[in-house]
């Protein structure tokens, strides 16, 4: 498959085999039992890799089969707002959001505008991403998240920084989700991380699917670590 190809078709259950080995791609499954292809991206010491998802390339119809998964999921939390993490979480949030019949969502954002309190924002970091940023809330957003019900959104949760961040950021403004949400959890990083900075926060964490880190069998296939 070319790069492109990725992530821009849902296939009937059964469609591929999900039992390792794996060799041009990793298929995960949705809980109607509909399979996605991920590409497998080789690590820099060559012998491990991960599935990856970049979720603002695919299809319309790949996005819209994972937020309707994923709001599936959220909804027996009762959320009353859906929180987006930037960059890439913000165009599944929006779409969960509608699937959770929600006439708007709440973006995080990276770009300080003058209007921006410092108070209101945290240091972050992802494991795509070298460059030191600072995740910011709209001081004027504070009054659709306070008192509710929140789940906060991103793509893929794979180290935790960024997730640590959206959480510590609504932390400080007296907000606990009582959900976050993602299309993939990749690998098993972001759990203990997440235990670091508050034990409580990987029980609030539920996926689309869950991704391992894979290792490279002498076959050159790739299986499950």
């Amino acid at each position: 498959m070319q790069p492109h190809d990725f992530w821009q078709d849902i296939h009937d259950p059964g469609t591929f085999e999900l039992d390792a080995p794996h060799w041009d791609f990793y298929p995960v499954a949705l809980d109607n039992g509909r399979q996605l292809r991920l590409p497998i991206r080789k690590l820099a010491d060559g012998e491990h890799a991960l599935a990856s998802l970049i979720i603002n390339q695919a299809s319309f119809a790949v996005l819209d089969a994972l937020a309707d998964d994923l709001a599936e999921k959220l909804r027996p939390f009762r959320p009353e707002v859906v929180v987006g993490l930037p960059t890439l979480g913000l165009t599944l949030a929006a779409a969960v959001a509608q699937k959770l019949g929600h006439h708007r969502y709440v973006p995080l954002g990276t770009s300080r505008k003058f209007w921006y309190s410092d108070e209101l924002s945290v240091p972050m970091s992802s494991i795509t991403t070298a460059q030191q940023k600072r995740l910011y809330i709209d001081p004027r957003m504070l009054p659709l998240i306070e008192n509710q019900r929140v789940a906060l959104v991103d793509d893929v949760i794979s180290s935790g920084t960024s997730i640590i961040a959206g959480l510590s950021l609504l932390k400080t403004s007296g907000i606990r989700p009582v959900v976050v949400g993602a299309a993939m959890l990749q690998s098993q990083r972001w759990r203990g991380a997440l235990a670091d900075a508050d034990p409580d926060w990987p029980d609030l964490v539920t996926g689309c699917f869950a991704t391992p880190r894979l290792r490279l069998r002498p076959d050159g296939g790739w299986e499950p670590e």
